[in-house]
């Protein structure tokens, strides 16, 4: 599904934000170049995977100057002009890492499948007992850093086994037993009424296996 192109360019004109930038990890379709004829900017890759995408993205905000880079998904379930609630906990409370939840109050979730509600659940659950901080949302990839963060040596997004579903989830993992600032804010996360449409890439058993490596890996000084 693409994005809202008339939102996108709505924000951009009102300062809401600064520039909308589309990491294109290997599309096959026309979606970049329906990108670029509405003024957005699209950095194309080959297909690496959403972690390289991500960092792709980072490392773009970070040579060009922002201060504040949002993450939300081009397949239309985040809602682009929620973006403001994310910005504002960074901006007015001196925040680092914002969470988009769909399970706080103002926050909702239509047409969430049942299996992927309670695994959501009972994964944020199991991140909140590891990590003994509150986590009610722990695959919603609608989030907001502070780009500072990526200053920290500790923080080393760039390691090669990050280039999948793990990259968000060491970040993830990082802020929260680092000490930096986290908040979580409410967001909708809307999934497609229509049978038959393809909601997510994410695999049962080999996608969870990747977001749930980095906090093992970590946990267990595996990995850095």
């Amino acid at each position: 599904m693409a994005p809202r192109f008339s939102t996108l360019s709505f924000l951009s004109d009102f300062g809401l934000v600064d520039e909308f930038v589309i990491v294109n990890d290997g599309s096959t379709d026309r979606s970049a170049d329906i990108l670029r004829e509405h003024g957005i900017t699209v950095i194309d890759q080959p297909h690496l995977g959403l972690g390289a995408a991500i960092k792709r993205g980072i490392r773009y905000a970070r040579d060009h100057g922002f201060t504040i880079a949002v993450l939300l998904a081009a397949n239309g379930k985040d809602d682009p002009r929620e973006i403001p609630k994310l910005l504002a906990p960074i901006l007015e409370d001196g925040a680092d890492y914002v969470q988009g939840s769909r399970f706080l109050p103002g926050g909702s979730a239509p047409n969430t499948p049942v299996f992927r509600l309670v695994a959501i659940k009972f994964l944020s659950l199991l991140f909140s007992l590891y990590c003994r901080k509150r986590c009610t949302d722990l695959t919603n990839g609608f989030r907001a850093y502070r780009l500072s963060l990526f200053d920290d040596p500790r923080i080393n997004i760039w390691q090669d086994w990050l280039d999948n579903y793990e990259c968000e989830y060491y970040v993830h993992f990082k802020v929260h037993t680092l000490g930096y600032k986290v908040t979580e804010v409410p967001v909708s996360k809307t999934y497609p009424i229509q049978k038959g449409v393809k909601y997510s890439k994410i695999k049962p058993i080999t996608g969870w296996w990747h977001m749930l490596r980095p906090f093992i890996l970590l946990g267990l000084r595996i990995k850095k």
